[in-house]
């Protein structure tokens, strides 16, 4: 629903702060709040209330600034032919009425667009000139230059990419540069002050402050990896690559996208956390990519439903809903239905959580993983495989007729024919959803067409019958299903009105 409005700052991008890739560990809490770092305080003249009595960060911002890095991009457009370049109207305004015309017989001519060019920001990491910023800033360019505070331009090289984050690392030759220490952003809390620094639509470095809105933050289902700090310091085009710092002038995030329906910013900001991105900028310098660990299974939220069909304590944890054959889940003896609730000793909340932590993992090393079964906790020892690059998923629905009947769906058994049609498995058994009303009560369950039912409440369903059978139940809990989508299974819940 919010997609449309997420902004990435599309090559349009500028602010940066910085940090030391040779201090991965922050130092003590007393370096950072010794009196330099601290906030001035202007004490109240005698009688003025203490209220006006402000704070000024111009100490952070001024060791920040000098760090700030303006990354400027060119990309050659594509040729292509004029009459597939523009609209009639605009060729009369470039052109007059005589717009090129292809003689009779032959392929319309072809007009270069010219150079693109871009504007982006970055943090510089180390003192020897490797800087940190998103990777929609340089991605498909074909040159990169960094411009210095003082002055100075560098031509860049892009060490690595990765997509999946949202984050690249360029390096240009030079010495001493200024640098920021990267903070800790697991140890962030709600509330806390930060400052955004950048350069907003170019009209030149800027610093604004807010708080820490939330944490945790996923803005789109994908297949990219997101953990975002939500803030409502002032984000706009120009801050893409920057950097979101703390109080003590500590690097806590990489500013990534915003939420707006205006394209402009109304207070939701994201930034991808600094230990995310302290992670991929180690592996990017030191082997151009990025690793990522595989645990083998499918996961899904827990939502309150979900929590009572399963007779859960809580609506916590990662919900397995598919485990893959022979993978290390398999391995480890994970089921489909358990809740993992723990991985590596860190209690899971969410699969989103589950998913960024898995794939921080160094592939090949054990850990435990706690599932909750059957009203039990149990401990699985995984040793975690290597993820293979990214897939697109791939796979068609039939068309649907009108949803009806009391659940808002129409359904038909699967027949081999059927499966091979909507491209699932052989040997899947179940019954096929053929059309979803939007106004009915499967599609306020998420179901959709195409989506094939196995089991309700564990019980294998294959005809028409048997599935009403199993919905029109009368204890008042939902049904939970276990649906096939395209190449993943999912649980879903269902409550009859």
């Amino acid at each position: 629903m919010y997609n449309g409005y997420f902004r990435k700052g599309a090559v349009a991008a500028i602010a940066a702060g910085v940090v030391t890739m040779a201090a991965w560990r922050a130092p003590q809490a007393s370096t950072y709040l010794s009196a330099a770092a601290r906030p001035a305080v202007s004490v109240a003249a005698p009688g003025v209330p203490a209220a006006v009595t402000s704070a000024s960060y111009a100490p952070v911002v001024e060791r920040v600034m000098p760090a700030v890095v303006t990354i400027r991009v060119e990309k050659r457009a594509q040729m292509v032919p004029t009459d597939q370049q523009m609209p009639d109207d605009l060729f009369r305004r470039f052109f007059g009425e005589q717009a090129p015309q292809a003689p009779r017989g032959q392929r319309a001519p072809r007009i270069p667009r010219g150079i693109e060019r871009g504007l982006g920001s970055g943090v510089i990491v180390t003192q020897d000139g490797y800087i940190l910023t998103n990777n929609h800033v340089v991605d498909g360019t074909d040159k990169v230059q960094v411009e210095l505070p003082d002055s100075r331009t560098f031509s860049a090289k892009v060490v690595g990419t990765d997509p999946a984050t949202d984050l690249a690392v360029v390096k240009i030759d030079a010495a001493n540069l200024p640098t920021l220490v990267i903070g800790d952003s697991d140890a962030v809390k709600v509330g806390d002050v930060v400052l955004a620094v950048g350069n907003p639509l170019g009209v030149g470095e800027t610093v604004t402050s807010g708080i820490i809105s939330a944490k945790g933050r996923q803005t789109e289902n994908s297949d990219s990896y997101q953990d975002f700090l939500q803030t409502d310091a002032a984000i706009n085009h120009g801050n893409s690559g920057g950097a979101l710092v703390n109080a003590a002038g500590q690097l806590i995030g990489i500013n990534s996208q915003i939420l707006s329906p205006s394209d402009a910013n109304i207070g939701l900001g994201f930034a991808i956390p600094s230990n995310m991105a302290k992670n991929v900028m180690d592996q990017l310098v030191k082997n151009g990519t990025v690793r990522r660990a595989k645990l083998g299974v499918t996961v899904q939220r827990i939502t309150a439903d979900l929590a009572t069909s399963l007779g859960l304590p809580s609506a916590q944890g990662a919900l397995v809903s598919n485990v893959e054959a022979d993978s290390p889940a398999a391995r480890a003896g994970i089921r489909q239905g358990d809740v993992i609730t723990q991985y590596n000793g860190k209690p899971i909340t969410d699969y989103n959580q589950l998913r960024n932590i898995v794939a921080a993992t160094t592939p090949g090393t054990t850990v435990p993983v706690q599932v909750l079964r059957s009203g039990r906790n149990e401990t699985l020892q995984a040793t975690v495989g290597e993820l293979a690059a990214t897939r697109e998923r791939s796979g068609s629905s039939r068309s649907s007729d009108r949803g009806d009947g009391k659940y808002g769906m129409s359904v038909e058994p699967l027949t081999p024919d059927l499966a091979e049609q909507i491209g699932v498995p052989r040997g899947t058994q179940g019954v096929l959803v053929a059309g979803v009303d939007p106004a009915g009560i499967a599609a306020d369950s998420q179901l959709q067409e195409g989506d094939v039912i196995e089991k309700i409440d564990g019980k294998t369903v294959t005809t028409v019958d048997a599935l009403k059978s199993a919905l029109d139940r009368r204890d008042g809990k939902p049904a939970l299903l276990l649906v096939h989508r395209k190449d993943a299974t999912i649980f879903l819940t269902l409550r009859a009105r």
